[in-house]
């Protein structure tokens, strides 16, 4: 819990309780002096009217500052407000920290894991490398903390340092090995570090130990799917794929995307629409047939040198090209290695950090123009047109490393219409810390 919250709560809490403990403790020594004016005046009005003479006034104004040099002495305090200040000091606080733990939340003011958590969601900030570092600061701490370890593992990954989130959530997974969720995490940061970014060997055991743990988890399904899609053995992908579509509430915004793969796995396959392993078998049945069965087109048979991966006749691929010109700003043109690698690309302005389309140059070819489609994804289950909204980035990498690593030069645009006519101009004018 943050520090300077809970010491801010403390002072705010005994505050509260100065303001209703002193009331019942302290006597009201204003109260009784003006009580006691008001008596004395009496006094004095009533020997002026012959009420009573002067002897009986003198007696009985002797006996009222008699009594008021009492009370000033010892001032009294009765046993009921002693009761109510003593219930007051244990009901108070205790009442405040219950209901705060039961609508609060103890790490809302928490900046580093807010910045983290913003970086796992693809929001990540200007200050997100001094959050990481943060965090960084706080497992050293902490080592055994899993969330923290998750946490930085997300961020490395919205940060496309797959292989730190890959070190990170190895943390994660070496402290919890039997959680479906970092089996997941974990998993995801294999194939991203990976040279091929391919769900295979240990990330594949890992999914499918996640998915025999708890058989309706829907990151471990959805990654199935993209592995068995990665071998082509696509009805495989659509066993997986339908099973999370079943998991997925009818407003989900990601439920166009999954029935967009689905359709695709359907196609490469030629599968019969809504028998996720069943083939299609009239390879000559007519378009009419085909929609009086409710099936999917089934896929045309292509020549043997063409790309069996590549979607035929994509409407959705002729419809995404994005022009980009890409320059470099001369302020930074002296930490511009010769023969360093260009990276143009694209990614979901919302939705997972890996690239859906990136071409590499050198940075010889600046200025650039270069136009993205569907045909340079990383992933072939990873689309521009899956996506509303895309960030274009540029940039130039000493190792020839597609991740980004310091000392990088790279620039990033804000999100855009992926649908755009209009050229995304970039100008590399930033350094990867």
């Amino acid at each position: 819990m943050n520090t300077a919250f809970v010491l801010l709560a403390g002072l705010m809490l005994l505050a509260a309780l100065a303001c209703v403990l002193l009331p019942l403790l302290r006597h009201d020594r204003g109260g009784a002096q003006a009580r006691q004016l008001q008596r004395r005046r009496a006094l004095d009005e009533a020997l002026a009217a012959g009420v009573i003479n002067a002897e009986e006034h003198a007696a009985k104004r002797a006996a009222l500052d008699a009594e008021t040099t009492s009370a000033d002495a010892a001032p009294p305090r009765t046993r009921g407000a002693f009761v109510s200040a003593l219930l007051t000091l244990l009901l108070l606080p205790a009442g405040a920290i219950a209901l705060y733990l039961s609508l609060g939340n103890v790490h809302a003011m928490d900046p580093v894991r807010m910045a983290a958590a913003a970086a796992a969601e693809g929001q990540a900030g200007p200050d997100m490398q001094a959050a990481v570092e943060g965090l960084l600061t706080k497992l050293k701490a902490s080592p055994d903390d899993v969330e923290g370890w998750m946490l930085l593992g997300r961020s490395y990954k919205a940060m496309e340092r797959f292989a730190d989130a890959r070190d990170a959530l190895k943390n994660a997974y070496d402290r919890a090995p039997d959680n479906a969720d970092v089996q997941v995490d974990y998993a995801e940061a294999l194939a991203l570090a990976g040279e091929n970014r391919r769900i295979q060997g240990q990330a594949r055991e890992l999914l499918e130990r996640a998915l025999k743990s708890t058989p309706d988890h829907q990151r471990a399904l959805w990654l199935l799917g993209i592995a068995e899609y990665q071998q082509q053995n696509y009805a495989a992908a659509v066993d997986f794929w339908e099973r999370l579509r079943t998991l997925l509430p009818p407003q989900a915004e990601a439920r166009a995307s999954l029935e967009n793969q689905i359709a695709d796995a359907r196609q490469r396959g030629g599968l019969v629409a809504g028998a996720g392993t069943t083939p299609a078998t009239g390879a000559a049945q007519t378009g009419a047939e085909t929609a009086a069965a409710g099936a999917a087109p089934a896929a045309k048979e292509k020549p043997a040198s063409q790309d069996a991966s590549a979607p035929a006749g994509s409407e959705a691929a002729d419809a995404i090209r994005i022009a980009v010109e890409v320059s470099l700003d001369p302020k930074l043109r002296e930490q511009a290695p010769a023969g360093a690698s260009l990276f143009v690309f694209a990614r979901a302005a919302s939705g997972p950090p890996m690239p859906l389309a990136v071409q590499r140059l050198s940075v010889s070819d600046l200025p650039a123009k270069v136009v993205l489609t569907e045909e340079m994804g990383m992933l072939p289950n990873m689309k521009l047109s899956q996506f509303p909204q895309v960030v274009v980035g540029a940039r130039i990498s000493a190792s020839g490393n597609p991740r980004a690593q310091s000392g990088d030069l790279q620039t990033l645009s804000a999100p855009v219409d992926v649908k755009t006519r209009a050229p995304v101009r970039l100008v590399i004018d930033q350094v990867v810390p």
